[in-house]
């Protein structure tokens, strides 16, 4: 596995003089989390509080989706920082409703276990980890495969995080809607729970977002593309600034150390 670390790029971030690191989806890469996390952990930042910001989607599609739940669940200690901030997905917003089994579980399970968004493959290592082959998918499954850690910070995920004039969340904001609303619809409101699943109306959105800069997953290149037109969406244009390098299917998990008034790329690239 290979990391490359891009020169500093200039953007007018004030993130209250700390040096953030913030990482974009992952989807069951655990290899390609672990040498991001390792990049992270060697890089220096003098005299700067430290923060790891997970930016959702650390599930489904991938190979090891448990190795990366355990990498994700890690503490602050294990990888040099001060602090870490745990975004909710999409993907995790499906697979908790279907694991809930509330009203909603019946059709997130549906799209959680369909080929496209790839929750199949969570299900069966966590079928294989319990040796229990026709398992039901349940809290009670995923807490035995997974773990008391790994349960914990699924369960109280935040929507978003702000630090100074940086926002980070998943999806992006609706630069028409109320922000206070719009970030706080519970993630038990599925995909009402527009911060996880917006992609029209953020990425082709040009009139700002009040002074909110966007640090963002969810959108890899081949579908952000034909919203905003760059071929490299790992820039920062039109107060946005995305991350998702398109891992399971690029071999390509993407991340970004921010700091008071610039930004560079972390990726973390199959070789």
């Amino acid at each position: 596995m290979q990391v490359t670390i891009s020169e500093w790029a200039a953007a007018p971030f004030a993130v209250e003089g700390e040096s953030i690191f913030a990482v974009g989806d992952v989807h069951g890469c655990a290899a390609h989390l672990s040498a991001l996390l390792g990049a992270v952990s060697g890089t220096p930042t003098p005299g700067k509080p430290r923060r790891l910001v997970y930016l959702g989607d650390m599930v489904d599609r991938g190979p090891d989706n448990i190795g990366t739940l355990k990498l994700w669940s890690e503490d602050e200690r294990a990888r040099a920082v001060d602090r870490i901030d745990r975004i909710m997905g999409n993907h995790e917003i499906i697979m908790l409703l279907c694991l809930e089994g509330g009203e909603h579980a019946e059709k997130a399970g549906a799209m959680w276990l369909s080929d496209a968004m790839g929750g199949g493959r969570v299900l069966e290592e966590m079928r294989r980890a319990c040796r229990a082959p026709q398992a039901r998918p349940s809290y009670a499954l995923a807490h035995q495969a997974l773990g008391d850690a790994v349960m914990r910070h699924l369960l109280v995920q935040r929507s978003h995080v702000r630090v100074g004039n940086a926002l980070f969340v998943h999806g992006g904001l609706d630069g028409g809607a109320d922000e206070h609303s719009f970030l706080t619809t519970s993630w038990k409101q599925f995909t009402d729970a527009r911060w996880a699943w917006i992609t029209r109306g953020f990425l082709d959105w040009k009139s700002g977002f009040g002074g909110t800069l966007v640090v963002h997953g969810h959108t890899p290149p081949d579908k952000h593309f034909p919203l905003t037109g760059m071929a490299d969406p790992h820039l920062f244009k039109e107060d946005r600034l995305g991350l998702d390098g398109g891992s399971a299917r690029t071999g390509v998990v993407t991340a970004a150390q921010i700091e008071d008034g610039r930004y560079r790329i972390f990726k973390a690239i199959a070789v």
